[in-house]
Parts: structure tokens; C-alpha cells; sequence
């Protein structure tokens, strides 16, 4: 039999590696069982911060994760790591080394265990980085407790336990971060909103703020409100099913004071000076390494040459991500961050700044990785850069007559589409009515007929952050809304596509039976970088004394 080359052999090492990404007993995963037994309802609606990521022409999307890959990760433990391509391949897959030194076995608060941050207490409590400030308010029955503030060198986690008059939780204060401010003694900003990705982060009561460099001995907690928007779930009628906008006077004000002299002890920080330009003209330099008792955060900054920012999207900075994986030849760690990518690993916190793009600065990005994944005080760590995605204006189009299609078209394609490796066959068509309230934006109604073509894909290229238009016969211009179930991607990075859906707005019978599909902008997905970045590395760390 031919041997496997070794190109495949890496490509199948990392197909795995996506699929069955936690290498440890999954922490996660023994909550929500636990939560389940205690009959504690494990979905929350989903907030979104305002710094948070948010895509053009909104769309609706829909990922299915792989039955097989789940099932695969109980039976096997979750223990996985990557090989020596050189070395024969072991016939159980090595145990990676997770929380070493172990974790001690102390008590974590309730509130602290269903977000997610039982780990992060115990590494941070011994060193006296857990701090109550004792923030008990009671405004008319709304009340607002903050107990637990979690802070390190690198991020401070505020818990937020806000409960209306009849005792049932809220979530208000997520959309109303940018009104909590973390300042140093002049008033001046010392902490940015940041986000938890990991799956199952657990509670909407807690915040994330990454802290800028030059941390001052001691910083203020500060959050101005005087009313609450309590519609959600408390404005909602029955007879119109609809809600309405319900405004509580209540004074939520809380200022706090956090001394920052024991987590900078309790943290290493080592300015970097290592950058790369891919051939399409992305920039990428690391400025700094922050290690503290709580994880490893590398601070980047993405800038784009005058040519690839002409042919960059409006936003490219919201939607970019870049892809890499680290390597550590010690413990045998191989961990793969594929971005915003559905199923895939994302750092354990992330944070960007946009602030400077509209004038042409950089975009700065931090990805910060959770002890359990990258050991803190490993040797030889390194940074292997595997590609980025970033959408760019690239457009092509796709002529559809619909006269084409017939009984037979479920069988047979009456229009393709193929680009930059990306390809769709439509096989059916119908017309339906109504619109999102996303998509009433674009000058249609909810009454409004449109136009949707249905099929399956192939993409090379990231599904989503792709921008859509449609031309009738005459000239007129139609927003084109596409959807679609995405599934893993196989051995060759390629994501099959089920019921790809592409709604033409406004688009009915009357309007003809031809018209042109253009795809304006591309969310790309680049492969072609070489950069490899050894990571600072110490035996020793200032908690380990």
C-alpha cells in the first residue's frame, strides 16, 4: 500500500485536531450535566456587546456539528495532541499535560461555576487575585450584587448578579458595557470590552475587559445607571405578541477601587518585535507576550498596503480572522485556533480594536490562551501562522433563467456558480413572502414576494461576509440574501453547504423570469503564508515562587 505523504498525513492530523479539539476532560461538558441534573435551564439568549463582531448584510446561519466527531470525543476522552510527523504514530493518542501544576481542590462559588470560570478560581484565588468589593444594591426590588472580580495582569471579569423584584434573573447591564469604565486615577481608560469565547462560557452576567499596558497600581470600577430597559421578557403582551420598550428609574450606580500591585507581580510582560507580509499585502507584527497565572495573551496588530486595502471590504476589520496554531515540542502540544469559524477552537479571550482602522491605523487584535490548552511555563513554544480569512471586493456572476428549471430540476442544475474555488448548483426555485426585520433595511416589506433559488455548495472560501445583488432585464438592482446548513470541513478545508438558499428581495413573478447574480465581495480565504514566531519562554514564573 502507498504510504500516506506527509502533506496528507498533516492535513488528516489536523482534520482531527478541528473535530476533537479538547484534549482534557471537558470541564464544559461536566457542567451542563451537572446543570441538567439540577434542573437548571442551560440556554441563555445570545447579547451581543457593541464592540462585538458584526457581519454586513445580515444573514441567518445555521451550523451542524459533526454527530460522529461528538461521539468520537466521548468515547476517547477528549485526549488528543499531534505527533512527530517524523516518528510512527502511537497506537492511543498521547495524554497531553493540562493544568500543570493541577489545579487545588478548593470550593468555587455557585455564580462562578455556571460561567465557566471554575478553573480561573482556582488559579487566581491562592494568589489573592479574587477579590469581593462587596456591591449590594436594592432599588425598588431590582437588584444588582457584585461579588467575585476576577483580575490578573492581563484581564479583569466582573460578575454581575442582577435579579428583578420577583426573583428571576436579568441580563441587562451585557448591552450597557460601554457604560461601565475601568480608569486609573486621572479618569483616563485603562480596560477595553473583551469577549469569552469558549464554548459553553456560560453566564451573561459576566464580563470580560482586557487591561491596556502600563497597568497603574491601582484602578476604579465605574458604571453610571439610572435606568433600566426591562422590555424583554417583562413588556411583552399577549394579545399582540408583541413587546414593548419598558424603562425602570432605578439608581444602579457602583464605583469601586481594585489594587493592581499583586497581579502585575503575578505577570511577565515581554515586548516582541517579529512581523510578516503576506504576498497579497496583509501586515502582521506581534507586539507583545502577557503571561499571567491565567493564561498566555499575544497582542497583534493587522495593517493592509495600499493595494490589498482598495480591494478590502468596508469590514475587513470586523470580519478578518487569521489562523495559526501553536507548537510545542516539549509536551507534545499542537493546538489549532481557527478563529470565528463554526466548530472550531477560538482563543480563550479575545480582543480587537478597530478604533484606528477608519483613519488607516492598524487593526489590533489579542488572543489570549487558557493554561489548560497552552502551558504557561513551557519551552519552546511557537507560533505558526497557517492563514487568514478577509473579505475582498472580487466579483463574478451567475446569469439564472428561470425558465430553465422543470419537474426534472431536482435532478438536474438550471444555474451554477463557481469562483475562487466556491461552487453552488440551484436545482429548484419558489417565490416567498415576508422579509427579516434585517433585510426591511434594504427598502422592502414584510408583505414583499421574493425570489429564492435553492441547492447545495462547495466553499473553499468562508460562508459568511459574502455581499450579494441581483439584476433584473431592465437594470433594476435587487439585495440577495444567501443562507445555508454549513458542515465541517473535510481533508481538503472545503465545507459542503446543504440548502444553500439565495432570496432575491423584492423579486416576484412579475418581474420576469431572467436576471443576473452578482457576488460583490468574497470573504477569501488565504493559505499562502510562511511565518513561524518562537514564543519567550521561562521555567519559571513569578507565581510559581
Amino acid at each position: 500500500m502507498k504510504p500516506i505523504s506527509s502533506e496528507q498525513d498533516k492535513k488528516q492530523d489536523r482534520k482531527w485536531e478541528e473535530e476533537l479539539f479538547r484534549e482534557g476532560p471537558d470541564a464544559d461538558f461536566t457542567l451542563q450535566v451537572m446543570q441538567k441534573l439540577d434542573h437548571v435551564s442551560m440556554e441563555e439568549p445570545h447579547v451581543q456587546v457593541p464592540w462585538e463582531n458584526k457581519k454586513s448584510h445580515k444573514r441567518t446561519w445555521i451550523y451542524r456539528t459533526g454527530i460522529a466527531a461528538a461521539t468520537a470525543v466521548l468515547i476517547a476522552g477528549g485526549a488528543w495532541a499531534a505527533w512527530d510527523q517524523t516518528k510512527e504514530k502511537p497506537a492511543q493518542p498521547p495524554v497531553n499535560a493540562v493544568n500543570i501544576p493541577p489545579l487545588l481542590n478548593i470550593p468555587v462559588p455557585e455564580v462562578l461555576r455556571y460561567a465557566n470560570l471554575s478553573d480561573d478560581y482556582k488559579r487566581l484565588q491562592p494568589l489573592g487575585l479574587v477579590v469581593n468589593p462587596n456591591i449590594d444594591i436594592d432599588d425598588q426590588g431590582y437588584k444588582l450584587k457584585i461579588e467575585d472580580v476576577l483580575v490578573d495582569g492581563s484581564q479583569l471579569i466582573l460578575m454581575l448578579q442582577q435579579t428583578a423584584p420577583d426573583g428571576t434573573g436579568l441580563y441587562l447591564l451585557n448591552s450597557k458595557v460601554e457604560d461601565i469604565h475601568i480608569t486609573d486615577e486621572n479618569g483616563k481608560d485603562v480596560a477595553e470590552p473583551a469577549m469569552d469565547t469558549r464554548q459553553g462560557s456560560g453566564s451573561l452576567n459576566k464580563l470580560v475587559f482586557q487591561l491596556h499596558r502600563d497597568i497603574p497600581d491601582e484602578i476604579t470600577v465605574r458604571g453610571d445607571f439610572g435606568h433600566l430597559d426591562v422590555g424583554d421578557g417583562y413588556g411583552y403582551d399577549v394579545n399582540t405578541k408583541t413587546y414593548t420598550d419598558k424603562k425602570v428609574s432605578v439608581d444602579w450606580s457602583f464605583q469601586f477601587k481594585l489594587d493592581m500591585i499583586q497581579a502585575k507581580v503575578m505577570s511577565k510582560e515581554t515586548p516582541m518585535n517579529a512581523s510578516y507580509t503576506t504576498p497579497e499585502g496583509l501586515e502582521l507584527a506581534m507586539t507583545q507576550l502577557v503571561q499571567t497565572p491565567n493564561g498566555t495573551r499575544l497582542d497583534l496588530e493587522v495593517n493592509l498596503n495600499d493595494e490589498l486595502r482598495a480591494k478590502a471590504g468596508e469590514d475587513w476589520a470586523r470580519d478578518m480572522d487569521i489562523l495559526y496554531h501553536i507548537e510545542i515540542k516539549d509536551t507534545g502540544e499542537y493546538r489549532i485556533f481557527n478563529g470565528g469559524r463554526p466548530n472550531a477552537r477560538q482563543a480563550k479571550f479575545r480582543y480587537r480594536d478597530l478604533s484606528q482602522v477608519s483613519s488607516g491605523g492598524p487593526l489590533k487584535i489579542s488572543e489570549t490562551w487558557d493554561p489548560s490548552l497552552v502551558t504557561l511555563n513551557a519551552d519552546n513554544i511557537r507560533f505558526v501562522l497557517d492563514g487568514y480569512t478577509i473579505p475582498v471586493k472580487e466579483g463574478q456572476t451567475m446569469e439564472v433563467d428561470l425558465d430553465k428549471a422543470s419537474e426534472e430540476s431536482k435532478f438536474y442544475a438550471f444555474a451554477s456558480f463557481k469562483h475562487l474555488g466556491d461552487q453552488m448548483e440551484f436545482y429548484r426555485f419558489n417565490y416567498q413572502r415576508g422579509l427579516s426585520a434585517d433585510d426591511q433595511t434594504n427598502g422592502g416589506s414584510e408583505n414583499e414576494t421574493s425570489l429564492v433559488l435553492e441547492g447545495s455548495g462547495l466553499f473553499q472560501n468562508e460562508f459568511y461576509g459574502d455581499h450579494w445583488l441581483a439584476t433584473d432585464s431592465t437594470g433594476k438592482e435587487y439585495p440577495v440574501e444567501i443562507m445555508g446548513i454549513r458542515n465541517p470541513a473535510n481533508l481538503n478545508e472545503q465545507y459542503v453547504i446543504d440548502d444553500v438558499k439565495l432570496i432575491v428581495h423584492g423579486f416576484n413573478k412579475d418581474k420576469g423570469t431572467k436576471l443576473t447574480l452578482k457576488r460583490t465581495v468574497v470573504h477569501r480565504d488565504f493559505r499562502d503564508v510562511n511565518w513561524k514566531v518562537n514564543l519567550a519562554s521561562d521555567a519559571t514564573m513569578p507565581w510559581d515562587q
